[in-house]
């Protein structure tokens, strides 16, 4: 699956920082892992810290899928509103998964200070009301955050335009958030892993899995096998292709980041993610090294030629609008231009766990929506939980068999 287009950022920046083998011959383990992202990096180490023997299996090189072309915006905050999320799946729930994801952003913290030199920076939020109609909605969702005890600051229009020079109606401001390099945190943890015991290979196509209710055989291109007592498909968005019935839609979303800019010109836009209430949404962060990225202008595209010859376009549109949005940063062009495909869930929440069509010792992490890494921080725990045949707070909700309020 071709999942991203264009000049991705990080791997531009970090180029390819580990090769792994490929698997040759056959294996056993405690747990194979078949993705060699963000995703199945985070879950990797959760498992490994707990004593289980892991296998990964990535198909291209380590992170240089859909983690590459990450714009790593982390957030407690769901695609969907808490309050929608309230009427889809209850209060309780909904409130579940808002705090869960905020504890998330904590817990990225404490991974990110563990493997060190990864980009990893605290920032605030700032979620502006697009248009005027937006602010009522905006309001009564941050009054709703604050009920739960989630940090959310209403901020008016002469507030908004005196502190960050946005011409816009209102916004919720919260503490509450941070942006890493994906790419960077994935290489560095996967080598953390090999070297603690993990069997890490990339350039490993698995084709065909074999589940019984003793065990899991996975099957290569190479003709190798892996079997395990347990199989978790992290592939990103690939990992669609193991299901009869899709659980989500694909799409693709734009980005660009500029070159560095001069110390002091980034103005509040250094430590704060903004981002819309317009759907699809842009949204501007900064880098490490002081660079401005843009992203948005999400598509239905799921064509890799087709999204290919929209990037240059898209990054133009970004670029104005960014421009528009802040007319007091300099002037930025895109340095480096990118496309990526994402997926999107009705309800905004990811599925981890087991799906009927396989039974209990196949486990998907899906961490789908625009704050997959969050996810995938909670998947790992809920997962081993799995495995452990433990109770999870959060198996319910983020399982196939949610039900709806």
């Amino acid at each position: 699956m071709d999942l991203k287009s264009g000049y991705p950022y990080w791997a531009i920046k970090n180029g390819l920082m580990n090769a792994f083998p490929a698997l040759r011959g056959d294996v056993r383990c405690d747990v194979a892992i078949v993705g060699g992202g963000i995703t199945a990096a985070l879950i990797a180490r959760e498992l490994a810290m707990h004593g289980h023997d892991v296998c990964v299996l990535e198909q291209r090189d380590i992170a240089w899928g859909s983690t590459a072309a990450s714009t790593a915006l982390l957030q407690y905050e769901i695609d969907v509103h808490l309050l929608d999320l309230a009427k889809r799946h209850g209060d309780e729930n909904a409130a579940l998964a808002y705090r869960a994801c905020a504890s998330a952003i904590e817990q990225l913290r404490d991974v990110a200070r563990e493997v060190r030199d990864v980009g990893f920076a605290q920032a605030d939020s700032l979620y502006y009301a697009s248009r005027r109609r937006h602010v009522g909605v905006l309001r009564a969702e941050g009054q709703a955050r604050r009920r739960i005890g989630l940090d959310s600051r209403w901020l008016e229009g002469q507030e908004v335009r005196a502190r960050y020079g946005m011409d816009v109606p209102g916004a919720l401001l919260t503490s509450q958030a941070a942006r890493v390099d994906p790419y960077r945190m994935a290489s560095r943890l996967f080598q953390r892993l090999e070297r603690g015991g993990a069997s890490i290979f990339d350039r490993t196509v698995v084709h065909d899995i074999d589940a019984s209710s003793r065990r899991v055989v996975l099957h290569t291109e190479a003709g190798a096998r892996v079997t395990a007592n347990h199989a978790i498909l992290a592939a990103g968005y690939a990992s669609q292709r193991w299901l009869d019935k899709p659980v989500a839609r694909n799409r693709s979303s734009y980005a660009f980041v500029s070159d560095p800019l001069e110390d002091g010109e980034l103005d509040a836009l250094a430590d704060t993610i903004m981002w819309e209430t317009a759907r699809p949404y842009l949204y501007l962060r900064t880098t490490e090294d002081k660079r401005v990225l843009v992203g948005g202008e999400d598509d239905a595209t799921d064509v890799p030629k087709r999204r290919d010859r929209r990037v240059e376009s898209k990054a133009k549109r970004l670029q104005k609008r960014a421009s528009d949005l802040l007319p007091q940063l300099p002037a930025i062009t895109p340095a480096f231009s990118w496309a990526g495909t994402f997926a999107e869930t009705d309800d905004g929440l990811p599925y981890f766990g087991p799906h009927p069509q396989y039974g209990p010792r196949v486990l998907f992490a899906m961490a789908y929506g625009g704050n997959g890494i969050t996810y995938s921080m909670l998947g790992g725990a809920l997962l081993r939980a799995k495995i452990e045949r433990r109770a999870h707070p959060l198996a319910a909700l983020f399982g196939f068999d949610r039900q709806r309020a």
